[in-house]
């Protein structure tokens, strides 16, 4: 929900398509069910993915630093 709420502060989704983004998540009991979700709001929240670079930040390798705390 933090993604889908960043996505409107930053106008890429109205408030409209966030409420019914939102409603649908909360109404879902599985994966499956969010996966069910209309192809409009589908697509709003593609474009707004994409805007974001919710993609890229999915498929970059993870720090090796992890923010400077180090591993032994």
């Amino acid at each position: 929900m933090k993604t889908i709420d960043e996505m409107l502060h930053l106008a890429l989704l109205t408030p409209d398509q966030h409420q019914q983004i939102s409603a649908w998540i909360a109404q879902a009991d599985s994966p499956e069910e969010i996966l069910k979700m209309p192809a409009a709001l589908w697509q709003a929240v593609e474009r707004a993915s994409a805007v974001m670079g919710v993609d890229e930040d999915l498929v970059r390798p993870p720090s090796l630093d992890a923010g400077g705390v180090a591993f032994s």
